[in-house]
């Protein structure tokens, strides 16, 4: 699995257990959904995502 599909897997897993959370425990769990979506759009622009650093390096990649 290439790392831009790791990222987009891990954003739409990180959506999903916000809105699970939301409903079941709390509507603050909307909050990282907020969080989440605001990285991609930050991410569309500079060209940075620190979960793909945090991937690549996990992977042993520079």
């Amino acid at each position: 699995m290439s790392v831009e599909n790791s990222i987009r897997l891990l954003a739409g897993s990180m959506v999903i257990v916000s809105l699970v959370l939301y409903y079941f425990v709390s509507p603050l769990w909307l909050v990282l959904a907020t969080f989440v979506g605001m990285n991609l759009v930050q991410s569309s622009f500079t060209g940075f995502c620190p979960a793909e650093t945090i991937i690549k390096k996990l992977r042993g990649g520079a």
